[in-house]
């Protein structure tokens, strides 16, 4: 395989498993070095372990992305490890569904405070390393993916909050893609459909129970498939923006 992304650093948040672990691996399959971002630090180490070598070296950061200091705190240390950032994938996320005349406030917080508050944090922090890293590499571009879903494009019954942060993460690609294009860094949507991950394990158990007989017959997304979208925009050209990429599962209908 071509490494395209060969002297780059990516950092990838959520990538103790799912979209997040795949994505790690898919870019540093492409040559980046990666720093992998998520609170289960264990899951983080073992991944590591199996990115690195052959020139390319990885880092875990064990750090919880809705405490803002911490945040901060990831994007400062890979720059520190690594003398630049390339690549930020913003993949943190949760999708705690459920009618919203039902749903517990606290799992409304928890998706604003992973899905919005990180998303605004993460991306802050980064943007002047992204527009070094575009004016120096040999790429003379740098990437930022906000991985968003098919609910930030179609609402359905018990989705309200959780669309409600995933249009708002649309909304805030396309106004910052406006506001990088001239410092050459290209901000993109990756917006999965139903994918096999954890996130499901995060719902009350009736909900759990009503989401599996309305997906029951559609063959799933795997990881792997989101993972290869975000590859596919990040090694683009410079002259090349893929600003929004749907990846939908193949019977999937919303």
């Amino acid at each position: 395989m071509e490494k395209r992304l060969e002297g780059t650093v990516a950092l990838v948040t959520g990538a103790s498993s799912g979209i997040g672990e795949a994505t790690a691996r898919r870019l540093a399959a492409e040559g980046a070095n990666v720093v992998v971002v998520a609170r289960r630090r264990e899951r983080l180490e073992k991944l590591v372990a199996t990115l690195a070598g052959g020139g390319r070296r990885a880092l875990a950061i064990e750090a919880d992305i809705t405490e803002p200091a911490q945040a901060r705190g990831a994007i400062q240390r890979a720059v520190a490890e690594f003398g630049r950032l390339d690549v930020l994938v913003n993949n943190a996320g949760l999708a705690l569904v459920g009618a919203v005349a039902e749903a517990p406030e606290e799992e409304w917080e928890r998706m604003l405070a992973v899905n919005v508050r990180a998303v605004l944090t993460m991306t802050r922090a980064a943007l002047p390393h992204l527009v070094r890293a575009a004016e120096d590499s040999s790429r003379r571009v740098a990437d930022l993916v906000n991985i968003s879903s098919t609910a930030g494009r179609v609402a359905r019954p018990s989705t309200a909050v959780y669309s409600l942060t995933k249009f708002g993460v649309n909304a805030f690609s396309e106004s910052l893609r406006q506001e990088m294009q001239s410092k050459r860094v290209r901000v993109s949507l990756v917006e999965p459909g139903i994918v096999q991950t954890e996130l499901d394990t995060h719902l009350r158990a009736d909900v759990r129970e009503t989401i599996a007989k309305q997906t029951g017959g559609v063959e799933k997304l795997l990881p792997e498939d989101v993972a290869d979208a975000v590859a596919y925009v990040v090694t683009r050209d410079r002259r090349v923006a893929v600003n929004e990429m749907l990846v939908r599962a193949g019977a999937q209908t919303w």
